[in-house]
C-alpha cells in the first residue's frame, strides 16, 4: 500500500517477506531434512525413509557428506526463516514538500541498530537515477537510487518478481516530477 497526495508521498517496502523467500525457506528446510535423515539412517541402521533403503548408502563417507549437507541446510534455512521472521529489509520512504524533509526507515537485524532511519532535506536531492545491470541468463535487473549532495547514492528500490522494467521507470519519473529533480539513465 502506497499514500500520495501533493504534499506527501509514501512508499512502503516489502523486505523479505516475500513469496519466493517463503518457498525458498520451505525447499531447503524440507531437502536437508531428508538428507540429514537418510545419513542418520546409514548410521543406526534404520531406515527413517522408506524409499530410500539404509543398506544403499554406506555411512562413510557417503552418510557423513549427506549428514553434513543436511546440517548446513539447515542452518541456511533457519537464516533465511529469521529473516522472514525479522521482516529484515521492510520499511518506508516518505516525501514531505510541506516541511522538505525526506525519511527513509528500514528494519535492520536485531540488536542495537535494527532501526535504520535516515532523514535528508529534500532540497539536497539532485537527482533520481536508474541503473540498469544484467543479471544472471541475460536477466535485466533495475536499481533506483536517489542522489544526495554530500552523501552519494541511496538505493531505494531494487526490481524483484513483482515489478517489471517499465513500472520502474515509471516510478523513477514521477518521484522525479514529484521532488522537481532530474532523472539520470545508466
Amino acid at each position: 500500500m502506497n499514500w500520495r497526495s501533493e504534499r506527501i508521498w509514501i512508499e512502503l517496502i516489502t523486505g523479505s517477506r516475500k513469496t519466493s523467500n517463503f518457498c525458498w525457506a520451505l525447499i531447503l528446510f524440507l531437502g536437508s531434512l531428508g538428507f540429514l535423515l537418510v545419513g542418520i539412517s546409514s548410521y543406526l541402521g534404520k531406515n527413517f525413509i522408506s524409499f530410500f533403503p539404509y543398506q544403499q548408502i554406506i555411512f562413510f563417507p557417503q552418510g557423513i557428506v549427506m549428514s553434513f549437507y543436511g546440517i548446513a541446510g539447515l542452518f541456511i534455512s533457519s537464516y533465511l526463516w529469521c529473516t522472514i521472521s525479522w521482516n529484515v529489509g521492510s520499511g518506508y520512504d516518505r516525501f514531505d514538500r510541506k516541511k522538505g524533509l525526506m525519511c527513509i526507515f528500514r528494519w535492520g537485524f536485531p540488536g542495537k541498530k535494527r532501526r535504520i532511519f535516515l532523514r535528508f532535506f529534500m532540497k539536497d536531492i539532485q537527482s533520481i537515477r536508474v541503473e540498469v545491470k544484467e543479471g544472471i541468463y541475460t536477466r535485466r535487473v533495475l536499481f533506483l537510487y536517489m542522489e544526495i549532495r554530500g552523501q552519494g547514492a541511496i538505493p531505494l528500490i531494487c526490481t524483484d518478481d513483482n515489478l517489471t522494467s517499465r513500472e520502474i521507470e515509471q516510478k523513477a519519473a514521477e518521484l522525479a516530477y514529484f521532488l522537481h529533480v532530474p532523472i539520470q539513465m545508466n
